[in-house]
């Protein structure tokens, strides 16, 4: 497999990231420097991780979750885009909004935007690629794209407000819907 075709399944990959993180951007709890980090980090990180988990498991797991994998993305993307959009719909002083960039919620996140390279990595271990080097590149893609997601979506919520932050959890069950219907299609 070629770096070029390798470059090709990282920036595949990473949409669902870069989708997302526009989405997530436009809340007022993931901006700054460590929000974007973290959510940025925590998506190249589990879309490093995915391919070297399906890659090592085989045939048996992949099998598995690709049954489930697109309601799993679903149901995940779901639930905190239900919460960004009750979020933008509650009083901008209230202490109780989630923040995507932080403990189960940003671990869901991870999960869902990532779900699909575990049948990537799956695939690279029938074509008998090493794991190593097209991991690293889907995860430092999938990063970067999710920083300017991130980027990108906090400017549009500086100038349109909380309407964003509802437009970015509809975004997310958009994007989950999209994901099971895709493998429904199939």
């Amino acid at each position: 497999m070629s770096s070029a075709e390798i470059l090709a399944v990282a920036v595949g990959l990473a949409m669902d990231a870069f989708a997302v993180s526009i989405g997530i951007g436009t809340t007022r709890e993931a901006r700054g420097a460590r929000p974007i980090f973290r959510l940025a980090f925590h998506f190249g990180l589990f879309q490093f991780l995915m391919p070297v988990l399906g890659w090592g498991v085989g045939s048996a797991f992949a099998t598995a979750i690709a049954a489930v994998d697109h309601w799993v993305a679903l149901a995940l993307l779901s639930f905190v885009g239900v919460r960004m959009i009750r979020s933008g719909l509650a009083p901008a002083d209230n202490p109780r909004r989630p923040n995507p960039s932080r403990g189960w919620t940003l671990v869901m996140l991870s999960v869902a935007v990532s779900i699909d390279a575990l049948a990537v990595g799956l695939s690279l271990a029938m074509l008998n690629v090493r794991i190593v080097y097209p991991s690293v590149v889907i995860g430092v893609v999938t990063g970067a794209l999710s920083w300017l997601g991130l980027a990108l979506g906090h400017r549009l919520g500086q100038r349109l407000g909380a309407r964003m932050e509802i437009a970015g959890g509809l975004l997310l069950i958009a994007i989950g819907v999209r994901i099971l219907l895709d493998h429904l299609g199939h």
